[in-house]
């Protein structure tokens, strides 16, 4: 009775049973980007190259996707948009709202530069960044949020949607971007209400020559449904 136990008389089947028994491995989806390392236990495909990714590369210029300049049609959008832009300046009441941005347009790199000073003291963001890539917004935040604006600052090498991701996390927004969903998370320019392209890069919209973005100004972040391109009434977030 002593030794009946398998520990006790040192049984061999002890070991090979245990040598059989491995632990439950969940699946992970391994980083496709050069070096990375990274793994998500969800997939996260890119819609151009198809090819997983972890969520700090998911955006194309991030993993430099092999298929960056290959745009989704956007026929359907584009006309929506030059419809809208149509009836916008064909209606009275509108023509009064577009001298007006016309008047505010002109000013608005001056007071860019005034609201820069101001910005650059009370700005969150990401602190290792350079002192010359940084780019310094007031960004306002979607309609119903209890806080109305938030100054931030990003590096000028990030993509749109980067640039949305921190700002999200800075504000403690909702952001199911890397989801199929109804709604996403957008940036949008103060002047032509225009919701950002996600793959553009920040330093491409401060060199956009009809509606540049600038160091110090104005951006918006609201809840866009994917089949619409702009803001209507982008005053109402300033009111």
């Amino acid at each position: 009775l002593q030794h009946r136990s398998r520990d006790a008389h040192g049984c061999s089947e002890v070991n090979i049973r245990n040598d059989s028994v491995k632990p439950d491995q969940h699946r992970s989806y391994p980083c496709s980007y050069k070096d990375c390392n990274g793994k998500e236990l969800l997939p996260v495909l890119c819609p151009y190259c198809e090819k997983h990714f972890c969520l700090r590369h998911r955006h194309q210029s991030d993993h430099e996707c092999e298929k960056l300049d290959t745009a989704k049609p956007r026929m359907a959008a584009t006309q929506q948009l030059v419809q809208h832009i149509i009836g916008k300046y064909n209606s009275k009441k509108n023509e009064e709202a577009k001298s007006k941005k016309r008047k505010g347009a002109k000013n608005s790199e001056t007071a860019a530069k005034v609201a820069l000073m101001k910005l650059k003291m009370h700005a969150c963001g990401d602190k290792s960044l350079p002192q010359t890539e940084r780019i310094y917004f007031q960004v306002f935040l979607p309609k119903g949020n209890k806080e109305k604006s938030k100054p931030m600052f990003f590096c000028s090498k990030w993509s749109i949607g980067k640039v949305v991701d921190f700002a999200a996390s800075l504000a403690s927004l909702k952001n199911d971007n890397n989801k199929s969903t109804s709604q996403k998370l957008r940036l949008c320019h103060t002047a032509s209400g225009e919701a950002l392209p996600f793959e553009h890069t920040l330093e491409t919209w401060l060199s956009n020559k009809e509606y540049p973005l600038y160091n110090g100004g104005n951006v918006i972040l609201e809840y866009l449904d994917n089949d619409v391109l702009f803001i209507e009434d982008t005053e109402s977030y300033f009111s």
